[in-house]
């Protein structure tokens, strides 16, 4: 275990050298400064444990999964980069196992270093079949580089940067009469570029047949459909891809999040052998140093590896079942009226609160219950859980003891508030300090991954 570290020195530190605002939400949240992450928890400098049910969809097999983070050593103990023009078979191996359990027909896959550079590639093999045209979703979250910031659906993040790539629309995500709408000109050259299921955008899911109906419209106008499973593939939702719910085969498919089990930074670009030609006959038209390095590759592969030999895939599913239903009951007996909407499809979970301000408010009641979860880029109003498939039976427990101690305190607090006179509007208390252990373990559990051997 990292020794004891001082909390204010670091955050002072984060506030001059890496940013001001960020510390002081850290601090006002009473976050963690996670020093060791193994498993489904993280650990502090001083030994206390939470229960990752955050990462923002990455960590689908846990922290530093062994058979991963054994694969990377060993590709950095041998050759971790490859300089251009010469190639890996390491890239080539975690390329075909991809592909292998990518929908059908889309054989050919392109690495790049995050998820927002696959959604760059993306637009490129877009442009580069004449479609200067982007009809994308309202609330849609693709990335804030340049290209990914034009075409994600919130303005309060668009805006500072203005004017952004020319030719990009926004449609009602799950209004399939809306698409129709737009598609009804120029669909040759159009493309489409929508997630499955919105993610930062409040863990929205479609109506079903809407994602079907949406390839069925972009093959009859000759539009090009590109899928964003950045979020929602791998599992994630309880398929491999959330696409698979209903046949639906995009002509770009981009991956990225759980793809290197969260020990190195990586995305992907599928695509079907026609839209990808341009690259195919010019590899140079879009080349990034890092890209497909042999490092990140042997990641990619171990990581698929582990989600096949584990049945994480079906885990998901089933555990999110499970989870769905935990939280709606707890928070319709202790938090009534406070939560509009439980929704979500597999471990991608979202708690709609009717504001702002109680999202953040339970937040902080979990965080001090030692257990993690994300917000939503685009929904203020919507936590998410996005725990690990590896979650254990007392990960479970754990889970729903905080969930429950939260959801009460909150319902209590809203209780007693709506008793009292009217009061002119006060921030969110901050929540007490974490009361840690006067004599921490100098390590944390090794037992986190009871299936690996």
């Amino acid at each position: 275990m990292t020794a004891p570290t001082d909390r204010r020195a670091a955050l002072d530190r984060y506030r001059r050298h890496v940013n001001k605002s960020s510390a002081a939400l850290v601090e006002l949240l009473g976050a963690p400064l996670p020093e060791v992450a193994l498993g489904n928890h993280l650990y502090d400098a001083d030994g206390v444990r939470y229960l990752d049910c955050a990462g923002f969809g990455v960590n689908l097999i846990g922290h530093r999964h062994p058979v991963v983070v054994d694969a990377v050593k060993r590709q950095l103990d041998r050759s971790p980069l490859v300089s251009r023009p010469l190639i890996s078979r390491v890239t080539a191996d975690a390329a075909a196992a991809l592909a292998d359990v990518a929908p059908p027909g889309l054989d050919h896959v392109y690495l790049t270093n995050s998820g927002a550079e696959a959604v760059e590639v993306a637009l490129k093999l877009a442009r580069l079949h004449g479609r200067t045209r982007v009809i994308a979703m309202r609330d849609g979250f693709h990335g804030k580089t340049f290209g990914a910031l034009s075409v994600t659906g919130r303005p309060a993040y668009r805006a500072p940067f203005e004017p952004l790539l020319p030719g990009v629309e926004f449609a009602a995500f799950g209004d399939i009469d809306d698409l129709a709408r737009r598609l009804a000109t120029d669909g040759e050259r159009s493309c489409v570029l929508a997630e499955p299921i919105l993610g930062e955008g409040g863990v929205h899911v479609p109506p079903a047949g809407w994602l079907a109906a949406v390839r069925e419209l972009c093959t009859r106008t000759g539009a090009l459909l590109i899928l964003d499973e950045i979020q929602t593939g791998l599992g994630r939702t309880g398929a491999w891809w959330a696409a698979d719910t209903e046949g639906v085969v995009p002509d770009i498919l981009l991956s990225g999040k759980i793809l290197s089990g969260g020990v190195v930074p990586v995305g992907a670009v599928l695509a079907t052998d026609a839209v990808f030609r341009p690259l195919d006959e010019d590899p140079m038209l879009h080349s990034s140093t890092f890209a497909g390095s042999p490092l990140a590759a042997a990641a990619v592969t171990a990581t698929l590896d582990v989600l096949r030999a584990e049945g994480l895939v079906a885990r998901s599913a089933e555990l999110g079942v499970e989870l769905s239903a935990l939280v709606r009951e707890v928070l319709a007996e202790h938090c009534p009226g406070l939560v509009a909407e439980v929704r979500g499809r597999g471990l991608l979970i979202g708690m709609d609160f009717v504001s702002s301000d109680l999202a953040v408010e339970f937040l902080m009641e979990l965080l001090a219950r030692r257990v993690v979860p994300s917000y939503s880029l685009n929904k203020y109003n919507v936590l998410r859980l996005t725990p690990p498939a590896t979650l254990t039976a007392a990960d479970v427990a754990e889970l729903h003891e905080a969930l429950t101690g939260a959801a009460r305190e909150v319902g209590r607090r809203r209780a007693r508030a709506s008793r009292r006179p009217a009061a002119p509007t006060r921030p969110v208390p901050a929540v007490p300090p974490i009361a840690l252990p006067t004599n921490p373990p100098t390590d944390p559990p090794t037992e986190e991954y009871p299936c690996a051997s």
